[in-house]
């Protein structure tokens, strides 16, 4: 994982000091890049502990369109979530039901991706968008990764580039990171391809201030050899009532990282 440590580096080394929403500051930088390649490895980060379990619950989460914490599983989105659990047409419903009132069909952009690359696998419209402008004021928190974009190749393998508007180094992009290159290996799987490179492309990339310290402690741990995914069954992306994979079907293979790094979370 020296590609996202050299991102730590580098906002931390020449990041501009800004206010921002949360008011706990930042350090700043705009236009970064970082790109994975799936073959050599998961990049999961080792240099402190990733808790997949949650990545895998709240990928599948958004891919069954949904968007109440109830059935999320995990916490990590309580703090932005309402007195019932909603959260408002954040990432799964526009992913899966773009365009239509909570909980009705709307435009599926899952299931017509997945078309797409099997019928015009060279089209350059194999994109799908959470940046939804019209339903901005409804979502708790605006997309954060707001668009990405497949890729397949002549020789099978399925490429994902990720825009990430706003990208919090320390805690969110460690998870964001492992959440797209999983998204890239179920719909690689989905289209019998082989996922390939994970491409992430940050506008707004910061570190908070109040999480300096951490990044400065991570830095100093030596990065271990990358885990690998498998998985147990290939995920039907059809519709998400017929999306039935759990979390127990997508197993994690070796993976050893550093102790966990308890970073605050800016709300």
């Amino acid at each position: 994982m020296k590609t996202y440590l050299d991102l730590l580096r580098q906002v931390l080394d020449h990041g501009e000091r800004r206010t921002d929403r949360t008011g706990t500051g930042t350090l700043s930088l705009f236009g970064l890049q970082a790109r994975y390649d799936l073959r050599e490895g998961f990049p999961l980060v080792t240099t402190k502990k990733v808790i997949f379990e949650s990545v895998k619950k709240e990928l599948l989460w958004f891919l069954r369109g949904e968007t109440n914490t109830k059935t999320l599983g995990c916490g990590i989105w309580d703090a932005w979530a309402d007195a019932e659990g909603e959260l408002g047409p954040i990432y799964g419903h526009q992913w899966r039901r773009w365009g239509a009132p909570a909980g009705e069909r709307g435009l599926d952009q899952i299931a017509r991706i997945v078309t797409q690359i099997g019928r015009d696998p060279s089209s350059r419209r194999l994109l799908v968008s959470a940046w939804n402008v019209s339903d901005l004021d409804k979502m708790a928190l605006a997309p954060c990764h707001a668009l990405f974009q497949f890729y397949a190749t002549g020789d099978g393998r399925l490429d994902l580039q990720l825009y990430q508007r706003s990208a919090d180094l320390a805690v969110g992009v460690p998870f964001n990171i492992a959440s797209y290159a999983l998204l890239l290996e179920l719909v690689a799987a989905a289209t019998g391809r082989v996922a390939g490179f994970f491409v992430h492309t940050f506008g707004d990339a910061h570190i908070y201030l109040n999480h300096v310290d951490g990044v400065r402690e991570q830095l100093e741990r030596e990065p271990l050899p990358l885990p690998r995914v498998e998985l147990l069954k290939v995920p039907d992306l059809s519709a998400p009532e017929r999306f039935d994979l759990a979390p127990e079907d997508i197993v994690l293979v070796g993976y050893r990282h550093a102790p966990f790094i308890k970073f605050p979370i800016a709300v």
